[in-house]
């Protein structure tokens, strides 16, 4: 039976049937997986960028908009980009059998703790194709099977990556079923999510539509890579140069991606020169603005038509496109007050001369990432060293930021005795 034929139940299985061979795989092994994988992606880049193509015209037909696009759209560029993360995945260290401690006990046992793979990882993602590869590589590296289920928006290219990611395992002398392309609807979601004993953790990377549905049926842990409702804060020391260039590359550089910042909150002290000049600059990159009445105050009559208002819902949306809310605040703990009512725990940054007022935010605001005097848009498991990561999580358990080669594993206690009973 092909795999395209089978119930995700069935594709689950037979991924936890190959997790063994991932486990015990040799560095070499996996490495040589990925070293193909990188080759066959721009070996057959034509046929990725056909089937991208297709997705694209459809994605277009459907009203997708420009930002969502983006994440969609592969080249050549970003095609090579993909290929050189598996390759940098390849050079780094095998997390599988790392010793994070040992030590022996006072009654003579030996004891070690080492990493281990978790067995089956589940990825759940929406219109990035690169997750597919990001995904399958990561996975091998750290020894887990993976049982991947894109959107219907990037279908055709998803199903090209795979194969391409399959056919490098089987290529290395792993099994096909390493890697798993799982289709279908909300129906197939649910099997998926249910998956109980099967299915070790599953990483949904998506919108809160997404992570609602999975915390609606899932009975398999979940390590949510979710929303980024990020923000920019200009504290009342700072340099307004680079206050406007951070603000607007948070927001412009990538705007549908989950580190862009979606919410600029400024001192009332540098409000009246720093919001026209970054005003001017955002419109001119044709990003909406919608303002508090503070802002549209300090923005002046000439820049004021081009405003909308905020309503409450502005504070809380990811928007994924050119639109930013902008709110004034009086002190640098009304900021973090802000943040933290409104933030998803994603990435935030201050732009601050103040040592002292940069200690505060880094202490007192609750997220995965904080930067001082630095954009958003730097969280990213590639820029961190890491090769490549599956999402960004924003919860505190097991892992939090870049999911990448570590984040894939668990532990396990190794104990060596000599004969040793307890009494």
């Amino acid at each position: 039976m092909d795999a395209s034929d089978q119930s995700a139940a069935q594709q689950c299985a037979a991924a936890k049937a190959a997790a063994p061979a991932l486990a015990r795989a040799s560095r070499e092994l996996k490495d040589a997986a990925l070293m193909e994988l990188a080759e066959s992606l721009e070996r057959r880049s034509a046929e990725i960028l056909a089937a991208n193509a297709l997705d694209l015209a459809a994605g277009e037909e459907a009203g997708l908009s420009d930002a969502l696009l983006d994440r969609l759209r592969l080249d050549r560029s970003r095609i090579s980009a993909i290929a050189d993360g598996a390759r940098e995945v390849a050079r780094l260290d095998d997390p599988v059998g790392e010793l994070l401690e040992e030590r022996e006990l006072d009654n003579g046992l030996h004891l070690q703790v080492l990493r281990a793979a978790l067995g089956v990882v589940a990825v759940v993602y929406e219109a990035r194709p690169n997750v597919t590869i990001d995904a399958a590589g990561l996975c091998i590296k750290s020894g887990n099977a993976c049982v991947l289920r894109g959107s219907a928006t990037a279908e055709r290219t998803n199903a090209v990556l795979a194969s391409v990611a399959r056919d490098a395992v089987v290529a290395a002398g792993l099994p096909a079923a390493a890697v798993t392309l799982v289709g279908g609807g909300r129906e197939q979601l649910a099997e998926l999510a249910t998956q109980k004993g099967i299915v070790d953790l599953i990483i949904p990377r998506g919108g809160e539509g997404l992570k609602a549905a999975l915390e609606a049926v899932a009975t398999v842990p979940v390590l949510y890579a979710a929303s980024g409702n990020c923000h920019v804060y200009v504290d009342r020391s700072a340099d307004l140069a680079d206050a406007v260039a951070i603000a607007v590359n948070s927001k412009v550089q990538r705007p549908g991606v989950c580190n862009a910042a979606e919410t600029l909150l400024v001192h009332r002290d540098v409000a009246a020169s720093f919001i026209p000049l970054v005003a001017r600059e955002l419109l001119a990159a044709g990003v909406e603005l919608r303002v508090d009445e503070a802002v549209r105050g300090f923005a002046g009559p000439e820049l004021a038509g081009q405003l909308v208002d905020a309503v409450e819902a502005d504070w809380e949306t990811e928007f994924l496109d050119l639109i930013m809310a902008v709110r004034v605040v009086d002190s640098l703990e009304q900021a973090i007050e802000h943040i933290a009512l409104y933030g998803s725990g994603h990435s935030e940054a201050i732009v601050t001369a103040d040592e002292a007022a940069a200690d505060e935010f880094r202490h007192g605001v609750d997220a995965a990432c904080i930067y001082v005097n630095a954009s958003t848009r730097f969280t990213d498991g590639a820029v961190f060293g890491m090769g490549s990561e599956i999402g960004i999580s924003t919860q505190k358990l097991h892992a939090r930021g870049p999911i990448g080669l570590r984040e894939l594993c668990t532990i396990k206690y190794v104990v060596t005795g000599d004969g040793h009973v307890r009494a």
